[in-house]
């Protein structure tokens, strides 16, 4: 009997044991998930429970009955990986051999990383997050209270989960306040590490510009280094004053990655960006969040992802060639405000380009353009996470990029 342990029943690991459940012979293959939450998130939502959008109930599921029968599932905590042994050693002392191993375990925000972000005394008072359950729900009532002054969505540092959320927030905090009718109330400003919007410049020009129509405030290149009372102090001392701080605090993997050997200084597991080997062992993969791939942290990279690892494994496990190659395929709905959205589609060689998608001149969507077509692609993908993605159901989406239906924008666009 050979033995897959996935450590993870997040987005990615979800998608992989269910999907190779289905394609791996019972008889020959068991396979066994860990995860230590019984509760699993489906973590877009976050974006919409500060502004009321959703209900908590709309974003939460128990873990277990989104598992596949014939995966064994244990609740446990990962504690170290041996990969000279191929065992795992958990958090109570129980020790897990396989044959293969897949690490997805994510990110998660660590305030901690920052000083003064947690230990100040103003977190959950004055500095919030929108990146965890509890810190979206206890934004929701900071928002409902606040009266006015300088609100800063700030992001520590790239790379994070969906690094088009906190714009998002930005866009929506803004329709927010309009329709409470106290916008020339608020300041709205948008301290980033980034020298622009976005890290691609056809996308950042246009996020840039539309930020720019909000009169939001862009404080690009700000590395922060510190927070000082209600403060945010960058590394060249420059000073943003808040009243409100809506922060995305520094995203790190797991710490047993670490205590593995098997991580970089961010806790990401370094692999080969096409089939998510991990570069040190042969036998371990990491997917979705918790490898170190220059792509998007989202939930399109996780699924993109996770089709081709699935197709690669049933060929590396019958020690054939894997031929399946990921190019980093990402696509991103992005909420701006007033029940419309854009949709950026893009990859590791090309940046996010005008047009439609996924049909050449039908879309729907539109690509990099407000419509309310968007809005409700975005609302829509929630249905899809819960009763496609998660199940390993197939989309008719390839993991591959197309260029059919993009342009490039010429000057006067």
């Amino acid at each position: 009997m050979r033995r897959l342990l996935v450590l993870g029943a997040g987005t990615a690991g979800t998608m992989a044991v269910n999907k190779l459940r289905h394609r791996l012979a019972r008889t020959d293959w068991r396979i066994t998930v860990v995860e230590a939450s019984d509760t699993h998130y489906y973590q877009p939502g976050y974006l919409f429970l500060p502004f009321g959008m959703y209900t908590p109930e709309q974003v939460v599921k128990p873990t277990r009955p989104l598992i596949t029968d014939g995966v064994e599932s244990i609740s446990g905590e990962a504690d170290r990986v041996m990969p000279d042994q191929n065992r795992v050693v958990l958090s109570d002392g129980r020790s897990l051999p396989y044959d293969y191993l897949v690490i997805a375990t994510g990110v998660t925000p660590r305030p901690d990383q920052t000083p003064g972000m947690l230990d100040g005394g103003q977190w959950r008072r004055s500095i919030f997050d929108f990146y965890t359950y509890d810190g979206a729900l206890a934004l929701a009532k900071a928002l409902d209270s606040f009266d006015g002054g300088r609100l800063v969505v700030h992001i520590a540092d790239m790379p994070i989960k969906c690094p088009v959320a906190p714009l998002e927030f930005t866009f929506l905090a803004d329709a927010y306040f309009r329709q409470r009718g106290m916008r020339d109330r608020v300041e709205l400003v948008y301290a980033t590490p980034l020298p622009g919007a976005f890290t691609k410049p056809v996308a950042s020009a246009r996020l840039g510009s539309m930020l720019d129509d909000r009169k939001i405030t862009v404080e690009p290149d700000f590395l922060v280094d510190r927070i000082d009372g209600s403060t945010l102090v960058s590394y060249d001392e420059r000073e943003i004053p808040f009243d409100l701080l809506v922060t995305v605090p520094l995203n790190m993997g797991a710490d047993y990655v670490a205590r593995s050997g098997l991580g970089n200084e961010l806790n990401l597991v370094p692999v080969d960006r096409h089939t998510m080997l991990a570069k040190a062992y042969g036998n371990v993969f990491a997917l979705g969040d918790a490898s170190d791939i220059p792509t998007s942290k989202a939930g399109s990279v996780a699924h993109f992802s996770v089709d081709v690892f699935t197709e690669n494994f049933m060929q590396y496990a019958d020690g054939k060639p894997m031929t399946g190659s990921f190019d980093g395929h990402a696509n991103c709905f992005i909420e701006s405000g007033n029940g419309k959205a854009l949709l950026i589609d893009f990859n590791y060689d090309i940046q996010p380009l005008p047009g439609s998608y996924p049909v050449p001149g039908l879309g729907p969507f539109r690509l990099l353009d407000e419509a309310a077509v968007n809005h409700w692609g975005k609302l829509a993908f929630r249905w899809m996470y819960w009763n496609l993605l998660l199940p390993g159901r197939p989309i008719p989406l390839p993991a591959a990029m197309s260029m059919a239906g993009k342009h490039t924008p010429t000057a006067e666009e």
